[in-house]
Formats: structure tokens, sequence, C-alpha cells
């Protein structure tokens, strides 16, 4: 069986910290993960890697390999009959029953990569035990004979997942909901709260990866995204419009029905309004996200509209306004 020398597949120093060892595995994950790399021997080189990682992150797994490295080479090296006795080397005294008590648990994703025992080498294996459980044949927390191994599964928790979901502002508004469908065909309904904007994530416990050795599931998150919606933008909690109001009200005064999220409203329009004002009604935005009951405001912009094809009685009237306002100019 060969030896694996896990500080030189991470290209570490066997002083190396958690750090040094935690920043190896990413920069060579990135490199060699068989999604971007498509090289013959990168999924050989991806296992390895995680199986190092795997070791030499555990601080236990690290401390038996260490104690183990320099026996096994020397076994290994010699010829000796039978090579290395793996079981005294577990009972910690050659010769003599014993055992020692494994456990494992989250390998990140390898196991999803490459199924069964997540692609861990033989030598992983006869050092670690079963990835995937107690050997066959064998009963979870069954004690071997001498120089056997017991295993024992960490509980895993499940890895959280997202899953983008669009919505309308009226939706975002108010609070909707959202059947969602399980792997397994079952479905289930979500709620979505008031208040939620694009970017928001909304926590399904427990709908997420199911979790192993009885470990839980991880969580669902739902990504949102609001669709841009035709009479309204949203800048934070507040809403923007705008209304047309037609000359003869900005000039003497009136009032114009507004939009909002619940139903139309009648704003009054004082006398000689400016085109581009803008009137502030408050509380008429949206819900806050943590506090539905406090509203941003609704931001109002008059848009002018000037009077099409004049007749000519009303042209003449503009006029003799016209010269009216020049009139007093003058004096």
């Amino acid at each position: 069986m060969e030896y694996k020398d896990y500080y030189k597949i991470l290209g570490v120093k066997r002083t190396a910290s958690q750090e040094e060892i935690k920043q190896a595995f990413r920069r060579l994950a990135r490199k060699y993960h068989p999604d971007v790399n498509k090289s013959p021997d990168a999924e050989r080189k991806f296992k390895e890697i995680n199986e190092a990682h795997e070791v030499l992150s555990d601080t236990e797994k690290r401390k038996k390999y260490d104690t183990l490295g320099a026996q096994w080479k020397q076994y290994q090296q010699s010829g000796a009959p039978g090579g290395f006795d793996w079981g005294q080397w577990a009972s910690g005294q050659p010769g003599r029953p014993g055992g020692v008590h494994v456990e494992y648990g989250n390998i990140g994703d390898i196991g999803d990569l490459f199924g069964g025992s997540g692609g861990f080498s033989d030598f992983f294996q006869t050092i670690f035990g079963n990835m995937g459980g107690t050997r066959p044949g064998a009963r979870s927390g069954a004690r071997p004979g001498p120089g056997g191994v017991r295993y024992a599964q960490r509980p895993v928790k499940g890895r959280d997942i997202e899953q983008p979901v669009e919505i309308m502002l009226e939706e975002a508004y108010r609070g909707t909901t959202r059947q969602l469908r399980r792997a397994n065909g079952s479905s289930v309904m979500v709620n979505i709260p008031p208040g939620v904007r694009t970017g928001s994530k909304v926590r399904i416990r427990g709908e997420g990866v199911p979790g192993r050795a009885g470990g839980p599931a991880g969580d669902l998150y739902l990504k949102i995204r609001v669709r841009p919606h035709p009479r309204f933008s949203r800048h934070g909690n507040n809403l923007h419009t705008s209304v047309p109001v037609d000359l003869y009200t900005v000039i003497l005064g009136g009032e114009v029905q507004v939009p909002t999220m619940e139903k139309p409203i009648m704003l009054s329009i004082p006398p000689g309004t400016n085109n581009g004002k803008v009137f502030r009604l408050r509380g008429k935005g949206m819900p806050d996200l943590h506090d539905p009951k406090k509203h941003g405001d609704l931001l109002v912009t008059v848009n002018v509209q000037l009077p099409d094809k004049l007749t000519p009685a009303e042209r003449k009237l503009f006029q003799e306004l016209r010269d009216l306002r020049r009139g007093k100019a003058k004096r």
C-alpha cells in the first residue's frame, strides 16, 4: 500500500499552521476542481487534495498521521514480511490486543462529487476508517478482535442551498407564498414576508440537503428578485412615481389622482406649482422588512402636460394672457 505524504500533496511544511493548510487547500482545490480543470489527472489530484486536507485540518487526525508517518515508511521500505501491522499500531502496544475509536465528520463536497466513500484512498481508510460508516459486515459501534478498530460516525449537518425566486413589487409589499417541490417529489409552501427586496434571502429551516448519520438537514435560502414595476421605482423603503398634471391645474391649483400600493388617493396641487415639483406622501411606501408596521414614503413628481392642438379660441386667449403679462411687466 502506497504511503501518502499529505504535506507534500498540499505543498506545505510539516510545521505548517492551520491557516497555511487552509490557504494551500483552497488554492489547489480551485486549480484542480473537475468543473474547472479538464486535464486527465485533475480528478485524481482533486481527490488527493481533499484527502490531505481532511487529515491535516483535523487536529486529532493530523496527530495520528504524524505519529504513524515515520513508522509506515520504515515498515514499507524495510520489506518486512507481512508489511506494516496496522492492528499493532492502532493498539499502541505491538503484540497486544487493543483498538482505537475513530470518528469522522464533514468532508465538504467531495462525497457529493465522487460518491461512496468520497474517493478516499486505501491508505486513508486503513488509518481513519470507512468514511461511509462501518465496514461491510460489521455492526455500528461493534468492537472487533485484537488489534481491531471500532468505527463511529459523527452526525453531520447537511449543506445549505439557494433557490432564486422572482416576485412582483405588489407581492413584496404585501408578502406572498411560493410552493416549492422537494427532491423526493413532495412539496412545501413557504412564506415570503412583506418588505423583501432584490437580494433579500428568506431562510427556510431544514429544507436543504439532508444530514448524515442522524445530523440535521441544511437550510433552504430563497434569493429574492423583485421585478421592475411600470409605475413605481424603489429606493430603500421609499417609492417614487410621477403624475401628469395639466397646465391649468398647476397654474390655478386643483387635485390630481395618484396611484399607491393600496388604492389611488387625491393629491392637492397648489396654484403656481412648477414642473418637477416633488410631493412626499408619508407612510405610503414599502413596509420595513424587520418591522412591517413601519412604511417608507411615496415621492410624487409633477409632470406638467402642455395642451395639444389649441383651437383658435384657446390660442386667442393665450395670446391675450401673454399680452396682459407683458403689459404688467412694462409698467
